[in-house]
C-alpha cells in the first residue's frame, strides 16, 4: 500500500480505537435491566380485524405498551403524542393492535396507499420481530392510516443494502421485497389513527420450542413533526433494523404449525414484433406452480415449476457514461425470499462491486433477455443453529443461442453474539451444452468464507475471502475484502481495503470492474445537532476518498470527496460539496456514438449541490448538479425528481437525468425522463404506469400495470408494455415491440 494512503487511514483508526475502547463499557447487554419488555397474551377469540382497537374485549386483558421515545427530531424526549399497542395471538396467528393518539387528526399525513410503499414521508407505525432472538435478523411489517401492508426482511442488521426497491440487490440487508402472507386494517377517527396487525405464524420462521422469546421493537412516525420514535430507546443514529436494540416480547406459546402452500398460476399473452420482417405476432398460454412447505418452524423448502415473473416491474434505464458494468437490481418474487442470506461481497460502504451471488444471473440473458426457467428449488432457514441456504436452478435452452444451464449456491453461516457471525458459500454453474454452444466459459465454480466481528455497540470488522475456478483460464483467481466502521451517534468512521484478481470470473456473480484492481476507501463523518440555529436539526461535515490501482501501481480511479450536509427539522437539506477526481485511461472506449475517450491520466475537480424539499409535502423536490471537470473536457450534469401527492390513492413522480459533455474527442448531450403514476382504488388494487425516454438508446419504452392484489403478493395482473424508437426527436416513428399479458396466481394453504 502506498506510504501516502497509510497516512490517510491511520487517523481514522486511531480516532476508531479511541472512541470504541471508551464506549465499550455503555453497550446495552442482551441481559440489561433496562431493556424494555411485554408479555403476550393468549386468547381463545381473535379480534376483529376492523381497525379499531379501543373497543375489541379480545385485547382488553393484553398488557399495553405506551412508552416511546424520539430519535428525531429530539433525541431521547419521550414522543409528543401518546401511542397505546396491545400484543395478543391465538393458535393460528399474532395480533398486534395500536391506537396511535394526534391532539391534531386533521393533520395527519398519508403520503401512499400502495403496498410497500415507503413509510418514511407520512404517518406510520412498524414494527420488527426477532424471532430467533439473535439480535441480527428480523421480519418487518408496517401500515399508515390507509391501511396499506409494508413488509420486510432484515439480515444483518439491515446492513450490506439502502433498502430502497430500485437502489438494493438482492443480497441487500434490508429486503423491501419481500412479500409475506398477512393482513392489516387502519381507521382515522377523532383521536387520531388505529391499526390491526394479523400475522400468521405460518409466515413468520422461529425456533422449534413451544416456549418462545422474541425481540420486538416499535416505531411511530409524525409526519408534519419529522418525528420518529421508538420503543426502545435507540441512539439516533440507528433504525428499525438495529435488532439488537430491539426489547422482548415474552410469555408466547406457539403451537406446532404445519404449513403447505401451493401458488399455481396461468396466464395469456399476446405479443407483435415489428421489427421483423414480414411483422410477427404471437399469442401464448402457460401455466405453473410455486411451493412452500415448512419441514420444521425454522426450515422451510421451496420449489417453483416453469417460473414465470411477467407482473414485475421492468428495469429503470441507466446510461453509462464510463467503462463499467451497471447494476440492476433483482426483483422477482422468488429469489427475494431471504436472500439477505446469501450475501457474499455487499457492503453498505463499497456498495454492489463485487457481489459473489447475483441471482439476476439465473434467467435473465447478457443482454437483458429473458431466458425461460425451467424450475429449481430453494432450502433455507435455521437448522440445529445454523443459518443454511441451498438453491438450485434450471434452465431451459434457446435454440442457437443460449445452452442450457444449472445454477447451484450452497450457504452457511453461523451468528455470533455481538453481532458478529462466520460463514461460507459455494457457487456452481454449468451448461449442458455440445456442438456450436459448447463453450468452457459456461462452467464455473467459486467459493467464499466471510465474517463479521463487533466491537462494543459502535465497531464492527467485516469481510470476505472469496477464489472461483474457471477451467478456462490460467492465472490468479481470488478477491477479498477488509472493512473497518465505527457509527455512533456522533461520528461515522469507515476504511475498507479490496483487491481483485484479474481472472477472477465468478459466473453467478457481479463484478463492477472487470480487470484487476486495488481499492482504498476512508470515510471521517461529524454529526452536529445544535441546540438552537437557524432551525437546523443537524449539520454532517465529511470527508471521503477512494481510489483504485492496477497490481502495477497505476491508478485508474480516485476521489476525494469534501461535503457538508445542512438538514433542518422540517425535513429540508441541502448539500455543498466539491470533488477532485483522477481517472487513468489504459485503452480507448467509446463514451458516445463516434466521441471517443483516448489513454490518458485526468485530474479535474467539480462542484456538487444537492437539494432536497420536505419529502412529506403535497409536492416535493429532489435535485442535483455536478459541474467541473470530465475526461479532459467538462461536464453539466442536472439530475431531479418532482414527486406530486394529490391524495393518498393518486401518486405521480417525473424524474431527469440531463448531461451536457464537451470532450477533446467530440460534444454531446444525454437526456433520460422517467414518469411514474400510480394509482389504488384500495391498498390491494392498483394501476401503475412507468414511461422512460433515453435518447442514448433511442428508445421510449411505456410499462403498465394493473394488479388485484390477494395474499403474498398474489392475485390478478394486467400488464401493458411497449417499446418504440426515437427516430424522430421527442416523437414516435414506430412501435418496435407491444405486448399484453394476463396472469392469475393463488395461494392455497393446503393444511389450513
Amino acid at each position: 500500500m502506498p506510504v501516502r494512503l497509510i497516512a490517510l487511514a491511520s487517523p481514522l483508526i486511531m480516532v476508531w480505537s479511541a472512541e470504541a475502547v471508551a464506549q465499550t463499557s455503555s453497550v446495552i447487554g442482551a441481559d440489561n435491566p433496562a431493556r424494555p419488555h411485554v408479555r403476550a397474551m393468549r386468547v381463545d377469540k381473535a379480534p376483529i380485524l376492523d381497525g379499531e382497537v379501543v373497543h375489541d374485549e379480545s385485547y382488553a386483558l393484553s398488557e399495553p405498551v405506551t412508552e416511546f421515545w424520539q430519535t428525531t427530531p429530539n433525541s431521547g424526549a419521550a414522543a409528543s403524542e401518546r401511542t397505546e399497542v396491545r400484543i395478543v395471538y391465538t393458535d393460528r396467528a399474532l395480533y398486534i393492535g395500536v391506537t396511535c393518539f394526534d391532539r391534531e387528526p386533521d393533520a395527519i399525513i398519508v403520503s401512499d396507499s400502495r403496498r410497500d410503499a415507503p413509510l418514511d414521508e407520512t404517518d406510520s407505525f412498524s414494527l420488527i420481530l426477532d424471532t430467533y432472538l439473535d439480535g441480527q435478523n428480523g421480519f418487518v411489517f408496517g401500515t399508515n392510516p390507509a391501511g396499506i401492508e409494508y413488509d420486510a426482511q432484515v439480515s444483518n442488521e439491515g446492513q450490506g443494502g439502502f433498502g430502497a426497491r430500485q437502489q438494493s440487490g438482492s443480497g441487500g440487508g434490508f429486503n423491501i421485497n419481500w412479500d409475506g402472507s398477512w393482513d392489516v386494517r387502519a381507521s382515522v377517527n377523532e383521536h387520531g389513527w388505529s391499526a390491526e396487525f394479523e400475522i400468521p405464524f405460518r409466515t413468520l420462521r422461529f425456533p422449534r420450542a413451544s416456549d418462545q422469546v422474541w425481540g420486538l421493537n416499535f416505531q411511530r412516525n409524525i409526519r408534519r413533526r419529522n418525528e420518529r420514535a421508538y420503543w426502545t430507546r435507540m441512539p439516533r443514529q440507528y433504525t428499525l433494523s438495529r435488532v439488537s436494540q430491539a426489547g422482548r416480547l415474552e410469555d408466547l406459546v406457539v403451537p406446532q404449525q404445519r404449513n403447505l402452500q401451493v401458488m399455481p398460476y396461468v396466464l395469456g399473452s399476446t405479443t407483435r414484433q415489428y421489427t421483423a420482417n414480414p411483422e410477427t405476432a404471437s399469442n401464448t398460454g402457460d401455466f405453473g406452480v410455486d411451493l412452500k412447505y415448512s419441514i420444521t418452524p425454522a426450515l422451510t423448502l421451496d420449489a417453483t415449476y416453469n417460473t414465470d415473473f411477467a407482473q414485475v416491474e421492468v428495469d429503470e434505464q441507466q446510461i453509462n457514461l464510463d467503462r463499467f458494468n451497471l447494476f440492476f437490481p433483482e426483483k422477482r418474487p422468488f429469489f427475494l425470499e431471504n436472500a439477505g442470506l446469501f450475501s457474499v461481497g455487499v457492503s453498505e460502504f463499497s456498495g454492489q462491486e463485487v457481489e459473489l451471488f447475483f441471482s439476476r444471473r439465473i434467467g435473465i440473458g447478457p443482454g437483458g433477455e429473458p431466458i425461460p426457467i425451467i424450475g429449481g428449488g430453494r432450502l433455507s432457514g435455521q437448522l440445529d443453529g445454523l443459518n443454511v441456504g441451498l438453491l438450485s436452478m434450471q434452465t431451459q435452452e434457446v435454440t442457437g443461442t443460449v445452452p442450457g444451464h444449472n445454477f447451484s449456491v450452497a450457504r452457511i453461516r453461523k451468528d455470533l453474539p455481538k453481532r458478529s457471525s462466520i460463514g461460507i458459500m459455494a457457487t456452481s454453474r454449468r451448461a449442458a451444452a455440445s456442438g456450436e454452444l459448447e463453450n468452457p466459459d459456461h462452467n464455473n465454480q467459486a467459493v467464499a468464507a466471510d465474517g463479521r466481528l463487533g466491537i462494543g455497540q459502535y465497531t464492527q470488522l467485516s469481510g470476505f475471502f472469496a477464489r472461483s475456478f474457471s477451467p478456462h483460464l490460467a492465472g490468479a483467481e481470488y478477491a477479498y475484502n477488509a472493512n473497518v466502521s465505527y457509527v455512533s451517534n456522533v461520528w461515522r468512521i469507515n476504511t475498507t481495503l479490496t483487491e481483485v484478481a484479474d481472472n477472477f470470473n465468478p459466473a453467478m456473480g457481479f463484478l463492477r470492474r472487470s480487470s484487476e484492481y486495488r481499492k482504498l476507501t476512508g470515510l471521517l463523518l461529524y454529526a452536529w445537532r445544535p441546540e438552537d440555529l437557524f432551525g437546523l436539526l443537524e449539520l454532517r461535515p465529511h470527508v471521503s476518498y477512494q481510489s483504485y490501482w492496477d497490481f502495477g501501481g497505476f491508478q485508474e480511479t480516485a476521489r476525494w470527496h469534501i461535503d457538508n450536509h445542512w438538514e433542518w427539522t422540517s425535513g429540508f437539506e441541502i448539500h455543498t460539496g466539491i470533488n477532485f477526481t483522477t481517472e487513468g485511461v489504459k485503452d480507448s472506449f467509446e463514451i458516445a456514438d463516434g466521441v471517443m475517450v483516448t489513454p490518458d491520466t485526468y485530474d479535474h475537480a467539480e462542484t456538487q449541490l444537492v437539494l432536497i424539499t420536505n419529502q412529506g409535502r403535497k409536492i416535493s423536490i429532489y435535485a442535483r448538479s455536478l459541474l467541473g471537470g470530465f475526461f479532459g473536457g467538462t461536464r453539466t450534469n442536472v439530475s431531479g425528481t418532482v414527486r406530486v401527492r394529490a391524495n393518498e390513492a393518486l401518486t405521480a413522480e417525473l424524474a431527469l437525468t440531463y448531461n451536457d459533455i464537451s470532450l477533446p474527442g467530440g460534444d454531446f448531450r444525454t437526456h433520460l425522463v422517467r414518469a411514474r403514476i400510480s394509482y389504488s382504488f384500495t391498498p390491494r388494487i392498483y394501476v401503475q404506469s412507468l414511461l422512460q425516454y433515453n435518447d442514448i438508446a433511442n428508445i421510449w419504452s411505456v410499462n403498465l400495470r394493473l394488479g388485484w392484489l390477494q395474499a403474498a403478493n398474489t392475485g390478478l395482473f394486467i400488464v401493458f408494455n411497449e417499446v418504440s424508437d426515437t427516430a424522430e426527436r421527442f416523437g414516435f416513428s414506430s412501435p418496435l415491440s407491444r405486448s399484453i399479458t394476463l396472469k392469475y396466481s393463488r395461494l392455497l394453504n393446503v393444511l389450513r
